[in-house]
């Protein structure tokens, strides 16, 4: 997994239009088990093959708390330590099967410099289609200007 890491962007560096460079994560089985345990989320749909097909899905699959985390993720990775995520909306869409490869992508479309809000929109996808889309608010602090 790669992605731009730019510890120093401000308000000033981020204009509307401006994509996010995407970042490939794969989707292991590993994955998908360790983190519906490190969140809590104990449905047997998320570690349980069997039951998750007796459910009728295809395997299990990824649980809406990881699909989260990974977008904060990869805004707050794009943003650097200026700024705070202060909303993630998203819905999700298909799911994140093991074996399968997620491609998050987000464009920023509103900002206040005024205030220093940014908007992104955020989309995820995968080989089914998309799993996930929404938006993320950012926070940007005051520009310290010597």
């Amino acid at each position: 997994m790669t992605a731009d890491c730019t510890p120093s962007r401000t308000i000033d560096s981020v204009t509307i239009g401006q994509t996010v460079p995407e970042l490939v994560i794969p989707i292991t089985r590993t994955m998908i088990v360790a983190t519906a345990l490190a969140s809590r989320d104990y449905e047997d749909v998320h570690h349980d093959p069997d039951c998750a097909r007796d459910k009728g899905s295809a395997d299990i699959f990824m649980n809406i708390l990881t699909s989260n985390g990974l977008v904060e993720r990869y805004v707050r990775g794009w943003s650097g330590p200026a700024a705070q995520l202060t909303a993630l909306k998203i819905r999700l869409g298909v799911p994140n099967y093991p074996g399968d490869t997620m491609r998050l992508n987000a464009k920023v479309t509103a900002i206040d410099s005024g205030t220093g809000r940014v908007v992104l929109d955020v989309t995820g996808s995968n080989s089914l289609g998309t799993h996930l889309g929404g938006t993320a608010e950012l926070q940007f602090g005051p520009v310290l200007r010597l």
